[in-house]
């Protein structure tokens, strides 16, 4: 990578021409360049979108794009191939594990029942059947004076 990073700068360079214009000419943010021409590949997640920046990074400064993603794919080649085959396998069980928990197809008879908010619901209910009597029991209190109905009237002589 250190090779493919050097040949870009160095070609950019004897160009003349700053990383700020390749960014506005080829729509890349800056930073990527600048990761590119350093041969860092840690900040990129999507190793198809790096060959394609890179692509295009020399098909602007007018190198062999095909001989730089050819030369990109043996770096990757080795890079990769000196990841422990156990590193590889553990990350591969992990992701399966992890996709098969998404993916799983159970029966409704297997399948665990979620539990529902029934009681809030029952709560909320009986809480609210109590503000309703306790609000009658005060209008009746409210309409009813000395334990006389308010509709009689007491009449002095």
């Amino acid at each position: 990578m250190e090779e493919i990073a050097n040949l870009l700068r160095e070609t950019r360079k004897e160009s003349g021409i700053e990383l700020s214009e390749v960014s506005k000419d080829l729509d890349i943010n800056e930073l990527i360049l600048q990761n590119i021409e350093e041969g860092k590949i840690g900040p990129f997640k999507d190793v198809f979108l790096l060959k394609t920046y890179i692509s295009n990074y020399a098909k602007y400064l007018g190198l062999n794009s095909d001989k730089m993603i050819d030369e990109f794919n043996e770096y990757l080649f080795e890079y990769t191939s000196k990841i422990p085959i156990k590193e590889l396998e553990k990350t591969i069980e992990l992701n399966t594990k992890e996709i098969n928990e998404e993916n799983k197809i159970s029966s409704p008879y297997t399948k665990q029942k979620v539990k529902s908010k029934k009681g809030i619901y029952i709560l909320f209910y009986i809480l609210l059947f109590i503000l309703v009597i306790l609000a009658i029991f005060w209008s009746v209190n409210q309409i009813t004076i000395n334990k006389n109905n308010a509709y009689v009237f007491n009449y002095r002589k």
